[in-house]
């Protein structure tokens, strides 16, 4: 027994040696340590101040759904503030989080804090192909809806297609699909500084609340949309063509209504729309273009009500990207058109707008860019208690804006 146990130390010793300069540090073998969730995380974020007084011609001109420093005893305003925080924790599961913390409620209520995206995806394969969004993010409606304020030339989204969804977000699950080639392409489009929307998907698929971000579910029935788009390269320019359509029923606000205003009795109202993007990206001429047509609630002040109505409109940007060394100028011009109600807006106001934008952003580095814009601007906006309400102005706008 006692050869057989010699024999074992005899054998063993070496390779509990071995073991132990390997625990304490003085082998020469390297030791993979895996990475802790948390530090797969990293932050980014934005900050842009505005002044949109400059040559003002008519100070009644607003726009609620711009910013609310439009207009009389408006001033210097922080019209974003966001933090980004965002990695991939696992190879399946991806997290995002971004607050702002200069949302406005009300024109004399500035600088709150405001969930804007909370979301993660699920991987359903190794390459995450195919991945399921779950929580509050962009509803995949409309290009300019989903390129980040961080990115975009005009300073606000356009009226037509952003009435759709207020602040392009809603509580939901969505479905996207990628080939592993294309998601590289649409990183590129905004790594590479070209104004992509970001990743998307090429199909996206999904159901969500439809009362627009950080409300609550008001009639047990979700909103459905879908969005195909396609980007590619044509020789030396790159195209992006999509398609994108969602419907479902939204619920009027009794907080929302003035008094005296007609409304159907369940405040539930058809919402549905249908648009088409076409991106010609700046290389160094681009153009951005986009319309949609749908239904949806608008204020009729013939009948003192709410209807459900027909809607329509669109934008087109034109631009050119020079590059001057390390500082990069994008001139552009922008018009816009929509005839049609904001059913987040009171008494779901009715709109026509023609507006006409012209300006220059300048990046002087990758921390730093300023945007200058003139907008000549048509807009009639009525509701219950505005009723003939047109007006028509001119207003010079600056915006400064840090990257980090």
């Amino acid at each position: 027994m006692y050869k057989y146990l010699a024999l074992f130390l005899l054998i063993a010793a070496p390779a509990i040696a071995l073991s132990q300069l390997t625990s304490t540090g003085h082998s020469n073998k390297v030791e993979t340590v895996a990475k802790k969730w948390f530090e797969n995380f990293a932050l980014r974020g934005y900050i842009q101040t505005r002044y949109n007084r400059l040559l003002e011609t008519n100070e009644n001109l607003n726009c609620e759904q711009c910013d609310r420093s439009w207009g009389k005893d408006g001033g210097f305003f922080i019209r974003r503030a966001r933090l980004i925080l965002f990695g991939q924790i696992s190879k399946n599961v991806y997290v995002y989080f971004q607050p702002d913390f200069a949302s406005s409620p009300s024109s004399d209520r500035l600088h709150f804090a405001q969930i804007r995206d909370a979301y993660f995806d699920i991987g359903l394969d190794n390459d995450n192909v195919y991945r399921v969004r779950i929580g509050q993010s962009k509803v995949p409606f409309g290009f300019e809806n989903m390129q980040s304020s961080q990115n975009r030339l005009a300073l606000d989204r356009n009226d037509a297609l952003n009435s759709a969804v207020s602040n392009e977000r809603d509580l939901g699950a969505f479905f996207y699909w990628a080939p592993k080639a294309k998601r590289k392409l649409m990183a590129n489009l905004v790594s590479d500084g070209l104004k992509g929307s970001g990743d998307y998907g090429i199909f996206g698929f999904g159901f969500y609340n439809g009362q627009t971000a950080n409300n609550p579910e008001l009639n047990n029935s979700p909103h459905i949309v879908a969005r195909f788009t396609y980007p590619f390269e044509l020789k030396k320019q790159i195209l992006e063509m999509s398609l994108q359509a969602y419907s479902g029923q939204f619920v009027l606000t009794k907080t929302n209504l003035s008094s005296g205003v007609k409304y159907q009795n369940s405040l539930n109202y058809l919402d549905q729309r249908v648009a088409a993007s076409f991106v010609l990206y700046p290389k160094p001429f681009g153009i951005q273009a986009e319309y949609n047509i749908g239904r949806g609630p608008q204020f009729n002040k013939v009948t003192d009500s709410i209807e459900l109505t027909s809607l329509s409109g669109g934008y087109i940007t034109a631009s050119y990207l020079a590059k001057m060394g390390s500082q990069i100028l994008i001139p552009f011009a922008r018009y816009q058109y929509y005839d049609g109600g904001k059913k987040h807006e009171k008494d779901a106001r009715s709109y026509v707008v023609k507006d006409f934008d012209i300006g220059a952003e300048w990046q002087a580095s990758k921390n730093f860019e300023l945007t200058v814009l003139y907008t000549i601007s048509r807009r009639r906006f009525e509701d219950y208690v505005k009723q003939e309400n047109l007006q028509i102005g001119n207003l010079l706008r600056i915006q400064a804006q840090v990257n980090f």
